[in-house]
């Protein structure tokens, strides 16, 4: 989903309608279709949704899934909806523990270059993933960045972290900018303008996040973040509106045209999130980063559409990371 100048709708026209103009998640899908598929392994896909997105995203051309899970219950399951499983690889587990510890040891052993969650408890497969012997973790703290394709916005909004980090400190948000900056790049922002947002645009001590914003700012200065263009503290109008941050009198090369924006806490980016989705008709997607892999991480509410989104952020990370080893090794 490369930036671009994209569609808006016309006055009065319904959000749907608009989102459909928006074309966003039409490009997301176009750019993880060109890319060779991904072997993902599925996690516990015991609901019809779960089933239905790994086998439509296989159909789609954009991953070979693997299902760990109950054999049984998926092929009933499959049964039931009318899913055709031939040709697509099973392994069976117990239940919904086995199958993220099992998931996660077939990615260590390289027998998948991504994981995708299915219906079980996110905190089931971090869990498993998180383990300190036997799980995916590298030196960078894991976080979820949502992919949001708004009607009225011209560009991708990425708005982290919303899913795991619930009261990140300072050093995590380094992390979660991190790898925010480098999931844009991924997906074809090149230098992605972040904003590091608090409910004011000046530093205030009795405000935290204005505190964490100065400081990350300063931290891009010195190169502790890199590949990104980094303001802060901003509220969220001046982050997204170029009239809001004038009539402000904000300078700034990140004001007004957010790339991505830096959430205080997991309970304001999660209420951003749903605001932005249920009045705005805003499409997400959704993936965890920081792990040996990425993570595809859906809610049971996601449509089948999303899911593909979210997909294809996946198979796009890991082409990119491929691609940077491979420049690396030259």
């Amino acid at each position: 989903m490369a930036e671009a100048n994209l569609q808006t709708s016309a006055e009065g026209a319904p959000p749907r309608a608009a989102a459909r103009k928006h074309g966003g998640y039409e490009r997301l899908l176009a750019a993880g279709k060109a890319e060779p598929p991904v072997r993902m392994a599925v996690v516990h896909p015991c609901s019809t949704e779960a089933l239905e997105g790994a086998i439509e995203a296989r159909n789609e051309g954009l991953i070979i899934p693997v299902l760990v899970g109950p054999e049984a219950r998926i092929r009933t399951l499959a049964a039931a909806a009318g899913i055709d499983l031939a040709g697509v690889e099973i392994v069976a587990t117990e239940h919904s523990h086995a199958s993220a510890e099992a998931a996660t040891a077939f990615v260590r052993a390289g027998r998948a270059l991504a994981l995708m969650k299915g219906s079980l408890h996110t905190d089931e497969l971090l869990h498993a993933v998180l383990d300190h012997e036997s799980g995916l973790r590298t030196e960078r703290r894991v976080s979820h960045v949502f992919v949001l394709d708004v009607p009225n916005y011209p560009r991708p909004l990425l708005i982290t972290d919303a899913a795991v980090n619930i009261y990140p400190t300072l050093a995590h948000k380094r992390d979660i900018v991190q790898n925010a900056i480098d999931l844009a790049r991924s997906i074809g922002i090149r230098e992605p303008r972040v904003a590091i947002l608090s409910a004011v645009e000046t530093v205030n001590p009795e405000i935290r996040s204005t505190l964490d914003a100065a400081a990350l700012c300063k931290m891009a200065e010195r190169g502790q973040i890199s590949g990104g263009v980094l303001d802060g503290p901003l509220a969220f109008d001046n982050a997204v509106s170029p009239e809001a941050a004038r009539i402000k009198g904000i300078t700034s090369p990140v004001a007004g045209c957010a790339d991505i924006l830096v959430v205080p806490d997991l309970e304001a980016g999660n209420m951003l999130v749903k605001q932005l989705t249920f009045l705005n008709d805003a499409d997400s997607a959704g993936i965890v980063l920081g792990a040996r892999v990425p993570i595809v991480l859906t809610s049971r509410a996601d449509s089948v559409r999303n899911r593909l989104a979210s997909v294809a952020l996946g198979v796009l990370l890991v082409h990119a990371h491929l691609r940077k080893m491979l420049a690396a090794s030259a």
